[in-house]
């Protein structure tokens, strides 16, 4: 009778196994790759991110990263299909399939990740501090020390004097209701400082070699990282897998390009030897 029942159960485990969504509809790589190209949700309008050419092609270091995730799938960075969509479709076209993977200057919080898995971060972003390189002030710890006597300008937002005030407590904070004209309050000398996303910064620096430094100083970091729909480890771990070793293993010079194009900074080889995850 115990026999019996071990095999009974057995055959009922493997039934229901068997019939899972898992099991019954396999993971999203194998998809994938059936189909013949990746499907990617990313914005066109925020430059370095992801913005249209002259030429009306979709770039940007987020497009960038699909085309590493479909180099890895096909051998072919050009085998993907990009889904144009707003920022709060991010979540909604991965939860419903319409999408594979979101690569989209996504911000990992613990609200999303119950919605979403997030991979690897690809970046981390934080706010820093932009100076015209023949200014005034030579870097981060001559603004702090000219405390009250400092106008730092930073794009109109409820957080944004609070946000200045982290790193410069006495700074006098002007808010203007345009990226364009932060960086003018600049260039006039109407302010002695830009304060806004990193990456912002070094892509407007790269834009305008020599006009430009940073102050070399940065605070609330971010994490950016592609997301895909939970349930899928297969999936995840793919992506996770292709997204690592373009930045520690063999598709690093496609990732180091991208971010020197991007970015304008070049990036240290991965070191040999002992795996630096592990250090």
């Amino acid at each position: 009778m115990t026999i019996s029942f071990r095999a009974g159960a057995l055959s009922l485990a493997a039934a229901l196994l068997i019939s899972s969504p898992v099991f019954a509809e396999g993971s999203k790589l194998d998809a994938v790759l059936a189909r013949g190209h990746l499907v990617l949700g990313t914005g066109s309008t925020n430059a370095p991110w992801h913005f249209k050419s002259a030429d009306d092609k979709l770039q940007g270091f987020d497009v960038d990263m699909g085309h590493i995730i479909a180099k890895a799938l096909f051998g072919d960075p050009d085998k993907i299909e990009f889904v144009n969509q707003s920022s709060d479709a991010r979540i909604p076209n991965i939860t419903t399939d319409k999408v594979d993977i979101t690569c989209q200057f996504m911000t990992v919080t613990g609200e999303r990740a119950q919605q979403i898995a997030f991979t690897i971060p690809y970046y981390r972003e934080g706010v820093g501090l932009m100076l015209k390189a023949d200014g005034k002030y030579a870097d981060y710890a001559a603004l702090k020390a000219a405390g009250s006597s400092v106008t730092i300008s930073v794009l109109q937002n409820v957080y944004a004097e609070a946000m200045v005030h982290a790193a410069l407590p006495e700074a006098t904070v002007d808010q203007y209701d345009s990226v364009d004209l932060i960086y003018q309050a600049l260039e006039s000398g109407r302010a002695d400082a830009v304060a806004t996303d990193q990456s912002s910064l070094a892509w407007y620096m790269t834009q305008n070699p020599g006009r430009y430094k940073d102050a070399g100083y940065g605070w609330n970091p971010q994490t950016y990282a592609c997301g895909v729909k939970r349930g899928d480890q297969d999936w995840l771990n793919f992506v996770n897998t292709a997204l690592h070793e373009a930045m520690t293993g063999v598709e690093f010079d496609f990732y180091a390009k991208s971010y020197k194009t991007w970015f304008g900074k070049d990036l240290a080889p991965p070191q040999i030897g002992f795996p630096v995850e592990y250090k």
